[in-house]
């Protein structure tokens, strides 16, 4: 069974259904993959790191000896209590076959009926042996994908780990800080708590977008923030220049698409405004736009229109669907949705 909608994952791992003896956890983003489940296992196990309640294996493992896995799957705890059997897979066929095999040897009741089988894996394409097996089963698997954090995610993410150090970040300088964090999410938090010390634990700083400028230093030129504004902006020039050199930054293209997609959900709630009555600075300002950004951002908002902007986000999503999937070609699927933005606003006269 598939478990993706966020509230059900979080719900799972905080008290996971004792009926449930398998989870498959799988993802490109390996840290997200690694946080669940620890998580998951730290409910599972009462001693975690205890070589005698778990079992660690490696895709290594278990192509170098046969039955290695159905053989751990079957054994006992010496401790007592759950065994947990923890398997950490790259994406190879050989490995995801057996992890398959076992899976459906577990749920069938052939191996220890106590024992917790936990995979870890990558980006698990839909021709997965293991990816199926989980999916088919009708009890006691659950297949959880973990997806790029949106956008949102990675927001709150920030608002809540600053919060516990007593300090926090205006609207415009937390789009300024989420937009220069990177996707890995292992990373990000690296960068979050990076930032707390900074503002000083437990001092209640409440941090504008001009008190991160010595902290994140000169912005990058190759920001996919800046290549996004460039695409609304008809600088085709600029944005096939800017997204090169985001990619030899190891920026990857979903990145580029939700720095696409925020900066027309910023021109799209201004117009929105202005329907409404708001003067358009205001409106620029109420959007989060960051200051240094500003007359680009009014030339933006008077040539686009809230139609062709709707049209935009139909494409937008369309272009972060197909960098989803597995083996997708994420830079050029954002390549071509920047460049064309560009070409659309270059008839609009920009």
């Amino acid at each position: 069974m598939i478990l993706s909608k966020r509230p059900d994952v979080e719900r799972f791992l905080a008290k996971p259904d004792p009926d449930i003896r398998a989870v498959v956890i799988y993802g490109r983003d390996r840290s997200v993959v690694r946080e669940r489940a620890n998580q998951l296992a730290a409910r599972i196990a009462v001693r975690p790191d205890d070589p005698f309640d778990v079992a660690l294996l490696t895709d290594t493992d278990i192509e170098g000896e046969a039955g290695r896995l159905e053989g751990e799957l079957t054994a006992l705890s010496m401790m007592g209590g759950r065994r947990l059997v923890r398997l950490r897979l790259d994406e190879k066929a050989g490995p995801d076959k057996l992890a398959a095999e076992a899976l459906k040897a577990h749920l069938d009741g052939a191996l220890n009926p106590d024992a917790f089988f936990l995979v870890e894996a990558g980006a698990l394409g839909r021709d997965s042996a293991l990816r199926k097996a989980g999916e088919a089963a009708k009890a006691g698997a659950y297949v959880i994908p973990c997806y790029e954090d949106e956008t949102g995610d990675v927001a709150r993410m920030v608002r809540e780990t600053l919060a516990k150090d007593n300090v926090g970040l205006s609207s415009e300088a937390l789009d300024l800080f989420v937009a220069r964090l990177p996707r890995d999410r292992g990373v990000a938090r690296q960068e979050i708590e990076r930032l707390a010390l900074y503002l000083g634990p437990g001092s209640g700083a409440q941090a504008a977008a001009s008190d991160l400028a010595p902290f994140l230093g000169v912005e990058p030129e190759a920001s996919l923030a800046d290549a996004a504004i460039d695409a609304f902006g008809a600088r085709l020039a600029s944005v096939h220049a800017g997204l090169r050199r985001a990619k030899a930054e190891g920026e990857a293209g979903p990145a580029a698409v939700r720095a696409i997609s925020m900066q027309a959900g910023r021109l799209r709630r201004a117009l929105t405004l202005v329907k409404g009555g708001a003067g358009l600075p205001e409106a620029a300002k109420a959007s989060g736009v960051f200051w240094k950004n500003e007359r680009e951002f009014l030339r933006q908002a008077r040539a686009w229109s809230l139609p062709q902007l709707e049209e935009v986000q139909g494409e937008v999503l369309a272009a972060d669907r197909a960098c989803k999937q597995a083996g997708s070609p994420d830079d050029l699927i954002a390549e071509r949705l920047a460049l064309g933005i560009a070409s659309r606003a270059k008839r609009l006269g920009l």
